[in-house]
């Protein structure tokens, strides 16, 4: 008697399958994962992206991180603390000569209707956003400013108001002084190191959920290079790319191992955000 020939059931149709399920295959090989992710795999967590500035310019940097698909981690090392002074009377100033943001604390209505020259995009939209009227933008550093004024501004026009940190302003104050300006230089606040790394900080270091840092003053970086021995062992930052304002800001960096330290093409925040991948990682 012939043997009956063996036929193999339809996927569908196996014992113990319901009809219409097909057999388990594992994920990486499942015939219908999309080149992106199927939507039950769970996602990428979002690369994280240190942030190291003062709390007062930390916010918004944050909030441009977060719009760019990232985590912003707040770890400041330094604290923006206002210094007692006096200031000239509005009236009598041809412009707000503006190094940082961090100044426009110290200013107040009186001067709103003053011209501000400010060194770069960010600073002028915190100015406008204080309530500043009349603000042009260097959209660079400190050489940039300075230009900014001798073409914008004359000697004969009135004195130029220049509020900066302490200890802060020399070069800049020298060299409109010697184009003939009348420069009143005021300390105005102090960045005061912090004795600890932010809890924040050292527990996304700890964990790896540290992808990105970024750095915008010496002050800033030096400091971050102090702390960070007293929180952590430096390898925590073998995964780590420093993203610093400048050359100049670089510079401290490079006693830790970071698995890359990259400088902006300008000494502007968006410069510092432009290297930032393109996504987020989410």
């Amino acid at each position: 008697m012939p043997k009956p020939r063996e036929t193999s059931l339809p996927e569908r149709q196996r014992p113990g399958l319901p009809e219409g399920q097909r057999p388990d295959v594992p994920e990486r090989h499942h015939p219908d994962l999309p080149e992106r992710r199927r939507r039950d795999v769970p996602a990428r967590r979002r690369l994280g992206v240190l942030i190291t500035r003062p709390d007062e310019g930390a916010q918004a940097t944050a909030r441009m991180v977060v719009a760019r698909g990232f985590a912003a981690i707040l770890a400041p090392v330094l604290a923006i603390r206002p210094l007692h002074h006096r200031l000239p009377r509005a009236e009598a100033l041809q412009a707000v000569v503006l190094t940082s943001a961090n100044a426009l604390a110290a200013l107040g209505p009186g001067q709103y209707g003053v011209r501000v020259l400010a060194v770069g995009d960010a600073t002028a939209a915190r100015a406008r956003a204080a309530g500043f009227t009349d603000v042009v933008s260097a959209g660079g550093n400190g050489i940039d400013l300075a230009k900014l004024v001798l073409r914008s501004c004359t000697p004969s026009g009135g004195a130029l108001l220049l509020p900066t940190a302490r200890h802060e302003g020399q070069e800049l104050s020298r060299v409109l002084r010697e184009a003939g300006f009348t420069v009143q230089r005021r300390w105005v606040y102090e960045a005061v190191p912090q004795n600890r790394l932010a809890d924040a900080g050292v527990e996304a270091l700890s964990s790896g959920a540290v992808d990105l840092a970024l750095f915008f003053s010496p002050a800033t970086a030096r400091h971050f290079v102090q702390l960070l021995p007293a929180a952590l062992p430096a390898e925590c930052l073998h995964e780590v790319d420093a993203l610093a304002l400048s050359a100049k800001v670089a510079a401290p960096l490079a006693r830790l191992p970071w698995r890359s330290i990259q400088v902006a093409a300008k000494p502007t925040q968006e410069a510092v955000l432009a290297l930032l991948p393109r996504a987020g990682g989410g």
